[in-house]
């Protein structure tokens, strides 16, 4: 595949995990992920996951998540293209309602995406857990 055809394909797999998680659809979002790929949580808080292993784990993390969070749209995005044209670096900002405080929630996130031909194989999500915890009351 060339690196214009890797960065194609790598993109809608980003552009498809920004309808999923806006229509709600956590486990479509999760089928996204390779088999064996990761999800990685460097600023995690205290009792936190820092890491999940496999399509699988991340199914089991994201299970009740709208719960929390009725993630309503992303209205800004920036994609920062890498020399590895499988790794996307993206910023952008999650909107939506705060379920249990019924409050807006709008909050940034930096994420680096690795997309392989099966999938995520690494996501490494760099939000601030404190911002969040405020945000979500």
């Amino acid at each position: 595949m060339t690196d214009d055809a890797q960065r194609a394909q790598t993109n809608a797999v980003l552009d498809r995990a920004f309808e999923l998680l806006v229509a709600h659809d956590m486990h479509g979002f999760a089928m996204l992920w390779a088999p064996d790929g990761i999800m990685e949580f460097p600023f995690a808080g205290p009792g936190r996951p820092r890491r999940l292993d496999g399509r699988t784990a991340v199914i089991e993390y994201l299970d009740g998540y709208t719960d929390m969070l009725d993630l309503r749209a992303i209205p800004t995005q920036t994609r920062h293209q890498t020399l590895d044209p499988r790794t996307v670096i993206v910023e952008f900002e999650a909107e939506g309602i705060a379920v249990a405080a019924q409050r807006p929630y709008r909050l940034g996130y930096v994420a680096v995406i690795t997309v392989h031909d099966d999938g995520i194989a690494s996501y490494r999500d760099y939000w601030s857990p404190m911002a969040a915890a405020e945000a979500l009351g």
